[in-house]
């Protein structure tokens, strides 16, 4: 019988069991933070710096499903400085972003300014402080998942993205979880 999870991610953990040979000794792997079953995958991934909703399962059929069709990932990002509408409107046309040395132009997507910032627990390595300027927020909602995709898309604009945080998967929801919180669910509903 497979089993599956919803996982608030944390800041500093790599999105992996097992440590590969390019993967140094002193990372910090989800293994730690719950006592999965043995199989368990991570359903695509989130950086090492960023943090939210993650969904695990021993199925590799619904991993697969789940990666397969394009369901939407959405995420709070903080930027460096004031987002202007311009960078907003770049945003949700699309841009040119670098992926293994060759230009890639993302595909259009939903792109909101948060006009009052959300609340997340604080991070365990903090943000900058404002003495360094304004930061603002913004949801970008994708169907698509290149490397470090939303981070090279906010650069591309001029507003390099200081933390993000994954906030739904689908129908999936962080909703009020707290970082390191692992929950089992029968099933998924992406």
């Amino acid at each position: 019988m497979h089993r599956h999870f919803k996982l608030y991610k944390p800041y500093g953990y790599l999105s992996q069991f097992i440590t590969n040979q390019r993967t140094r000794r002193n990372k910090r792997l989800l293994g730690e933070l719950y006592d999965f079953p043995e199989n368990t995958m991570a359903i695509g991934r989130l950086d090492e710096d960023s943090e939210g909703l993650l969904l695990l399962t021993t199925d590799g059929k619904v991993s697969a499903e789940i990666t397969g069709r394009g369901v939407e990932k959405e995420y709070y990002v903080q930027v460096d400085g004031e987002v202007t509408q311009e960078a907003i409107k770049q945003l949700r046309s699309g841009v040119e972003i670098g992926i293994n040395g060759k230009k890639y132009m993302t595909n259009s997507c939903e792109v909101i300014h948060l006009d009052i910032p959300p609340v997340f627990p604080p991070r365990s390595k903090p943000i900058r402080g404002s003495r360094h300027g304004p930061t603002s927020w913004i949801s970008v909602t994708l169907t698509e998942g290149k490397f470090r995709q939303v981070k090279k898309m906010t650069a591309a604009v001029g507003f390099p993205t200081l933390r993000l945080v994954r906030v739904r998967i689908g129908n999936e929801f962080l909703s009020n979880m707290e970082p390191g919180e692992v929950e089992e669910v029968n099933q998924f509903s992406c």
